[in-house]
């Protein structure tokens, strides 16, 4: 057998060598992170939840998901480990650290409109009233012509 036609299986056997020597250093990187947990610590688990820990076992963790709720979880279902300014800026929504540059973009509409008084505001609303309801057959607008055209629009009009 020559060089040429071992060549495929040799750099096959390298790229698996590679994708498992990566792998294994991710879960180990992981592994030393859930192992530095200490109580006290926000966590977020592989199911986004977010809670504070408060027990460390062999295999198991347990968290405090809400002031006085606490559930057992494995190990292996903590996702990350939180400092405490990311933690509480999540879960206790401190903005403390946010620092925002240029201009603050308002939650609702209300402060792009131009602000008029409430008096306004009803006359306004009560002139823009449309009559969404059907003519009657005397109307002038109302013709046979237009019945015709309203049936066949709601599936009445040419059906067998």
């Amino acid at each position: 057998m020559s060089l040429v036609t071992l060549l495929p299986f040799i750099v096959l056997i390298g790229a698996m060598f590679l994708m498992t020597r990566s792998a294994k250093k991710k879960q180990q990187a992981a592994a030393q992170m859930r192992n530095d947990m200490q109580p006290g610590t926000g966590v977020r688990t592989i199911g986004g939840m977010y809670a504070t820990v408060k027990e460390i076992q062999d295999d198991t963790v347990l968290l405090e998901v809400a002031p006085g709720v606490h559930a057992i979880y494995a190990k292996n279902s903590i996702g990350a480990v939180l400092d405490d300014a990311e933690y509480n800026r999540i879960v206790h929504g401190d903005d403390e650290d946010l620092k925002v540059d240029g201009a603050v973009v308002p939650d609702d509409a209300s402060s792009l409109t131009a602000s008029e008084t409430a008096d306004a505001d009803t006359e306004a609303a009560d002139d823009a009233k449309i009559d969404l309801g059907k003519k009657a057959e005397g109307d002038a607008d109302g013709s046979k012509d237009s019945e015709v055209k309203d049936a066949k629009a709601d599936g009445e009009g040419d059906a067998k």
